[in-house]
This record gives C-alpha cells, structure tokens and sequence, in this order.
C-alpha cells in the first residue's frame, strides 16, 4: 500500500483528492509561481481530519501544505513535489459569538466578511478587512497576520486574535491564549502562530476579538493630486494633525489608469493620484472637514465628501477593485513593503524613480496611515517568471524600503517570493533563532517546507 492509500483509508469517503487535474486546482496562490506535482489533496472537514493528516505526514515524512481560500501574494500556498494540500476551506463553523464578551470562536475556513456580518448583527464587528475579505478566509488571515484597510485605527489579524487552537506537525493539538482582554499567563505563543505562514502548525479554531460598531455610517472623502508626493504629504499632515482616520488609503497614477481602463470611472487627465480617507468617530464630520483641509493645504486640486453611504460603498468599492484591474494588465508581481509614515513621501518618490529608470510598470497601492505600501509589478502575461528588469527593480524597492527603516513584507508574509531578500532585514543571529523555533515545533521539516523562513 503506497503513502496516500494510507491516508484515504484512514479519512472519511471524500476526503482526500488524488487525481492530478484536481489537484493540481488547489496547488497555487494567486501568484505566477509554478507549483510542483503534489500526491494529493485533503478537503478537511474536522479538527479529527487535520490530526489524522498530520500523524499520517509524520509517520511518513511527507510534505503539507495548508491553505484556505488560496487568496494569497506571496506564494505561501504554493504546493511542492511530492507534498500533500492540506486544504481548510470547508472548515466554515462561527462555533461561537458572545456579544457579552464581544468574541467569536470561528473555524479557519470561515470568510472574513461574513465573520463582520455575523457581529454586526449584535452590533459589533470584526475589524481587520483586507481587500480581499469578501474571498479570503480567517485561516489564512491569521497565517499572514493580514491588515487591511481598517488597520491604521484598528490594527492588523494579531492586534484582533486572543487564542488558538492549533494541530501541529506530529498530530497533538495545542491550545494557545484565552478567551479574556488581558492575558500574559507564559510565552505568547498565539503571537507566535499568527503570521508563521503555516510552518510551525495548523490553525484549527481561533478566538478573536469583536468590536463595538459605529453607531453612525462612517464619514469619507476623496481627493485628488497633481502628483504623488503631494498626495504623501497630505497623509504625513493629516497623521501629524491627530485625525486618527479609521481608513487611509493611496492610488498612484498607473492604478486609477487601470481601474478606469476597466470601469470608466472619468480620471482627469491631471490627476496623478488619489487620496480616500474615512472617519468612523462619534465626530466623525468634524475629522473629515479637518483632513479636507488638510488635503487642500498639501496640493489637492479637488476634494470631496461623500454625501450618502451608498456614494462611501462606492469610493471604497474603487479601492478595493485595484488589484483586479491590475491583474487584466499582466501578470503581477505584489510586493508590500512597510515604512515609518514620516518616510512615506521619500518611499513613495524612490518607487517613481525606480520604475523611470528601469522601464518597469509599477501600479502602487497603500495603506497610507500606517506606511504599507503595495507596489504591483506588472509584466506580460503567460511570462513563467518576472523578467530580469523586474526582478532588479523590486531589489532596489526593497533596498530603499529597509534604508528608511522599513520592512519587507506588512501583512502579505514571505511565502516563496520574499525569502531572497530575508537576509537584508533579519541577520544571521534572527535567522538562527527563526530556525531554532521552527525545528521545536516542526523537527522534520513537514509544514509548508521552504516558506517564510
């Protein structure tokens, strides 16, 4: 009996796929990188299923690869050769929400969205909200510790995950955290698991923190810039000035050009990049008028304020729309360096200055309140891999990123395509240690091999 009958005896009818087309369906990301011929496919249902694989992968020496809704943009769900897919998406239980404590208990396959729906019908809500929360799922928010637009008031996946519970590589199950505001009972090992991509054990539940919503429909605004590094210096003002923005948010030239090419959303041709922010304080007009302001003082050649929550929906409809407009351009490279805001601006001008001298399209997003940018590279379709100019680009972004004292990744994580810049950020005393953890929890090298480290 090979390996992977084993395993399909031991799981339930259905459980686990092992023709290659079907498979091979669940063996990438949403990145170019090519993955290598995995033996199969495990569609879990149950923590029992996912501590059945995982002592199955141990007694063989067999590769796993978790995933969930295979959204992510750095290859960190790309399956390898001879590796098994460890795929959580059907794991979709809110097994618990207790407005009384503002918690939820969710499995990892539940969708980010209608994690929010389920507590704001309670009237709270689960604050991070990455753009692709509509399709991403809460498994794989936590394996990257994903942000989003709301994170520069409310923080990013860790800010809102108080316990684990966790399968790790030999099958045992650990349970990490609490259930309580405050804890520090021994190592924070639910600190630990949140943005580990996979690679020091499986996320079978998790207990996030819930919030109070706002009472009223937040308040926005829109406005537009002659150039780029007006439109980073009206953020450095309005962060300076204390408007604590509940959303702050940046598009470059050559992604309002791609949304428009798809949409027709009527760009002037003087507009070289727009500004959306959001306010959802109890004076929440009062601090949208101040960034107003402040825009205009910082070059806007037009602001304005949404009048209805259906013209909010639409303003931040745009924003979440940039990366599929980019993706019908070519294929993408998506990088998502983090700076210090006050560095915004000179990080801002470098990517411009890059892009010019190397000929590249670069299309950048950013969650401009907390300093994460998102520069997409973009190239020709059907590429199997970057070109070389593209590749020496991101090198030179990435450089100039950690020369203004910044990092690789915000909230995308490693996955496969950042691990040859880890070195200039991490040191060899970091990467020690990094090792040193991962083989406590995974000593033969079994869980999501090659990834984040």
């Amino acid at each position: 009996m090979s390996p992977i009958d084993a395993l399909v005896r031991s799981l339930p009818d259905g459980r686990v796929l092992t023709d290659p087309d079907v498979v091979g369906s669940y063996a990438r990301d949403r990145t170019f990188v090519e993955p290598g011929k995995p033996l199969g496919a495990v569609l879990a249902a149950t923590r029992e299923d996912v501590v059945t694989t995982m002592r199955w992968a141990s007694e063989h020496r067999v590769p796993v690869v978790p995933r969930g809704a295979g959204t992510g943009l750095a290859g960190g769900a790309t399956a390898g050769d001879g590796s098994v897919i460890l795929s959580l998406a059907r794991m979709t239980a809110i097994r618990e929400l207790s407005p009384a404590d503002e918690i939820a208990v969710v499995e990892p396959g539940v969708i980010t969205a209608d994690l929010d729906r389920a507590a704001r019908e309670h009237g709270l809500m689960y604050a991070p909200d990455p753009s692709s929360y509509e399709i991403s799922t809460i498994g794989g928010n936590l394996a990257t510790n994903a942000g989003g637009l709301r994170c520069v008031k409310y923080g990013v996946t860790r800010d809102s995950a108080l316990g684990l519970e966790v399968v790790l590589a030999d099958g045992r199950v650990l349970n990490t955290g609490r259930r309580t505001m405050k804890g520090v009972t021994g190592y924070d090992l639910t600190g630990l698991f949140v943005g580990s991509e996979g690679t020091l054990g499986v996320i079978t539940s998790a207990t996030v923190r819930l919030r109070r919503a706002p009472a009223a429909p937040p308040a926005t605004f829109a406005a537009e810039f002659g150039s780029l590094r007006d439109a980073g210096a009206a953020v450095s003002a309005i962060v300076a000035a204390g408007c604590q923005p509940s959303l702050m948010e940046l598009l470059d030239r050559a992604t309002l050009e791609a949304i428009d090419d798809w949409r027709n959303i009527g760009l002037e041709p003087a507009t070289k990049a727009m500004l959306i922010g959001q306010s959802d304080a109890s004076d929440s007009q009062a601090a949208i008028e101040r960034m107003e302001r402040l825009c205009a003082e910082n070059g806007a050649s037009f602001v304005a304020v949404s009048s209805s929550p259906q013209e909010t929906e639409e303003l931040i409809g745009l924003r979440r729309m940039a990366y599929h407009a980019k993706e019908r351009l070519g294929a993408c490279l998506v990088e998502d360096v983090c700076v210090p805001r006050s560095a915004l601006p000179g990080m801002i001008g470098a990517i411009e200055d890059v892009a010019a001298r190397h000929d590249v399209r670069i299309a950048t997003v950013a969650h401009a309140g907390d300093g994460n940018l998102h520069p997409v590279f973009i190239f020709e379709h059907g590429t199997a891999e970057p070109p070389a100019e593209v590749w020496a680009a991101a090198d030179e972004v990435f450089t100039k990123a950690l020369e203004f004292g910044g990092t690789l990744t915000g909230e995308h994580g490693v996955g496969l395509l950042k691990r040859r810049w880890l070195a200039l950020e991490s040191g060899p005393v970091a990467e020690e240690v990094q090792r040193g953890v991962k083989a406590v929890f995974d000593p033969l090298g079994i869980l999501n091999p090659g990834k984040a480290i």
